[in-house]
């Protein structure tokens, strides 16, 4: 007899696990099932990053989707914000297929509603909820028969309705629609140019492979791409904001006024300047928010963060008047903060930035033109500009093996942070977190020394694995 399916839970940005095995075909069509159920709508928006399990789960959550009466538009390979883009202007729910950051072997599933914006964490247990009583685990079925006779009792996708009324999206439809989002990020500096600029693009061998290069060079940039050849196993590998080494060497080389490192769905991006020095989320939304502000568009004098901003760029922002409100660990938090107090700007040191009078989530490569774009206004160099943030020490590890439900109960875990942080005092900060992406534990050390924050990091990490292994 069939096992019932493993449910996936969401995480800070949708599901994910290795394809084939814990993101199963069968899973996504699940997915897609519950998707359409619980966020409604006629239509729904599907793109996919690069990775080679991406047309088999895209086919598999596009079914689901179709089986409930749902139209699809496949946008096939483009950019996480892209599709939020397209979900944004259509007014239509939205899913892209990917992992982001990880190897090929994984992927992921993100949800977007109406809107482009992503789920708040009642719909995502309104999704879990439906997949687990469709699916028939935790006895919903009781039969073991993976819940497919459950879902085949709704009203929709039943004969004619198989699919919506327009099933078969036009593959020029969906061209133009892609085409638009490249022309938005074109107008996004208000027809403004890059001319002169010469920049190295890493483009991770992901969803920023074709439309990275092509909408810089349409802003006039001279532009040298790298990594952007993508096969379907490469993507990340070695390569991307993940892995900028290579990034950091051709700048030098090609005596490029800038690079840009886009993780495997360009949500992300990481800039290098000129001298092969690496620019984090940190400093980019320091150099955008200064001149936002000196042209009087920084609403409020804010900008939003989260908990993995370094105490440097929390410094830099005091000492110019600017007001930094912190949120945990997740764009959607920093978003749920920008939305709540009408700020534009947020983002996370690790280059998720949000330009919310443009976008509706993270967009790489609209964070990478603006920046270019003030690099030009300015006159400039991005080294100029990062130095704005002097950046304390910092020292991330992820202690991996360990139970992340025990973590808010671990007592003589939480008593060593307290003596931590007391030592450092002002000059240091410690953050302890479950992932919300991989089964880890995440430390985060800050001090007035590398040595002091490798120290402090080693010893949280080994009552981490004390406590909770």
């Amino acid at each position: 007899m069939p096992q019932p399916l493993h449910v996936l839970r969401f995480g800070t940005d949708g599901v994910r696990g290795v394809a084939n095995t814990e993101l199963t075909p069968e899973f996504a069509l699940s997915l897609g099932r519950a998707a359409a159920r619980v966020l409604g709508g006629s239509a729904f928006v599907v793109g996919r990053d690069t990775r080679r399990s991406g047309p088999l789960l895209s086919a598999a959550f596009c079914a689901g989707l179709m089986s409930e009466g749902v139209d699809v538009i496949e946008l096939s390979v483009l950019p996480t914000p892209g599709v939020a883009w397209v979900s944004a202007h259509l007014g239509v729910p939205a899913a892209m297929i990917s992992a982001s950051h990880n190897p090929y072997t994984d992927n992921g599933i993100k949800l977007f509603s109406a809107g482009g914006r992503k789920l708040p964490d009642a719909v995502e247990e309104s999704i879990e909820s439906t997949l687990a009583d469709g699916l028939g685990v935790s006895g919903a079925n009781g039969d073991g028969r993976n819940g497919r006779d459950r879902y085949g009792d709704g009203p929709n996708g039943r004969g004619a309705n198989v699919g919506g009324p327009n099933v078969g999206t036009s593959r020029t439809a969906a061209t133009d629609l892609v085409g638009g989002y490249a022309n938005a990020l074109v107008a996004s500096i208000q027809g403004r140019s890059l001319n002169g600029l010469k920049v190295v693009v890493d483009c991770a061998n992901g969803a920023a492979s074709v439309i990275g290069p092509t909408v810089l060079t349409r802003l006039g940039a001279t532009v040298i791409a790298i990594h952007d050849d993508p096969n379907g196993t490469n993507i990340n590998d070695g390569c991307g904001s993940t892995h900028p080494s290579s990034l950091q060497a051709a700048v030098v080389a090609a005596g490029a006024d800038a690079g840009l490192a886009f993780d495997g769905d360009a949500d992300r991006v990481l800039a290098v300047d000129h001298t092969g020095a690496l620019v984090d989320g940190d400093q980019l939304l320091a150099m955008n928010a200064i001149d936002l502000r000196s042209r009087g568009r920084l609403t409020h004098d804010t900008v939003v963060v989260t908990v993995m901003s370094n105490l440097g760029f929390k410094r830099a922002m005091a000492s110019v008047g600017i007001d930094v409100i912190v949120t945990q660990v997740g764009d959607r938090y920093v978003l749920d903060a920008m939305s709540a107090g009408g700020f534009i700007l947020g983002g996370e040191q690790s280059g998720h930035v949000i330009f919310a009078d443009h976008a509706t989530t993270g967009d790489g490569l609209l964070t990478g033109i603006a920046t270019l774009d003030t690099i030009m206004r300015t006159g400039r160099s991005l080294h100029d500009h990062a130095a704005l943030v002097t950046r304390y020490p910092q020292v991330l590890r992820s202690v991996r093996g360990v139970d992340r439900s025990r973590l808010a109960g671990a007592q003589r875990l939480w008593a060593e942070v307290a003596i931590v942080e007391a030592e450092f005092g002002e000059d240091g900060r410690v953050n302890v977190r479950p992932s919300g992406t991989e089964p880890v534990v995440r430390v985060m050390v800050e001090a007035p020394t590398a040595a002091q924050a490798e120290a402090a990091c080693a010893r949280l990490c080994e009552v981490v694995g004390h406590e909770l292994g």
